[in-house]
């Protein structure tokens, strides 16, 4: 016998992994959100115009349910991947981006800074570029399970550059409280 772990023992070893990242990211990354009061029930982004090709409501949390899950187990691989050639740097650099990623919803939701929010958006976009490469060369489905994030994130700056150009005023926009007459 020539084989250290059986290919058995190889994909168990990484759901182990994927047990861990998943829940983690999902959480992580919902809990930003849920913080951020991000999405359309919140009143400061209700009262914004919006870019015509914005996706509806229910959409953004499906759609960042699975980028999350994706994420993760991208992770996951390139966290299985032992000794492999720059596996620390594509960690590091996936952590990284991923703390990033989790500003940009208070960043923009939460404080109101479009423009901000924009150059997050920008860079995190630049940092998941070179995260995917990085996770490709580890292990290819890595890399491939980053590029719907990559895409999304392209869209999202689109959004995010229309939301500022059809607000200018967008960081100083203060939507009223809810009064209660009694």
């Amino acid at each position: 016998m020539n084989q250290i772990a059986s290919s058995g023992q190889l994909r168990l070893a990484y759901l182990r992994w994927a047990l861990v990242t998943v829940p983690a990211v999902l959480f992580l990354g919902l809990l930003s959100g849920k913080l951020a009061n991000s999405g359309y029930a919140n009143r400061w982004f209700a009262a914004l115009a919006k870019p015509d090709l914005i996706p509806p409501a229910w959409l953004f949390p499906v759609a960042w349910t699975l980028l999350y899950i994706l994420m993760a187990l991208a992770l996951a691989m390139v966290l299985h991947a032992r000794g492999a050639s720059g596996r620390g740097i594509a960690i590091a650099l996936f952590l990284v981006q991923f703390a990033l990623n989790l500003i940009w919803s208070p960043l923009f939701f939460r404080a109101h800074q479009v423009g901000h929010a924009l150059v997050l958006i920008l860079v995190l976009s630049l940092l998941v570029a070179v995260t995917t490469a990085l996770f490709w060369r580890i292990r290819r489905a890595a890399g491939l399970l980053l590029l719907p994030y990559l895409l999304w994130l392209a869209f999202a700056s689109y959004l995010n550059y229309e939301v500022g150009r059809l607000n200018p005023d967008a960081e100083t926009l203060v939507v009223p409280a809810l009064r209660t007459q009694i």
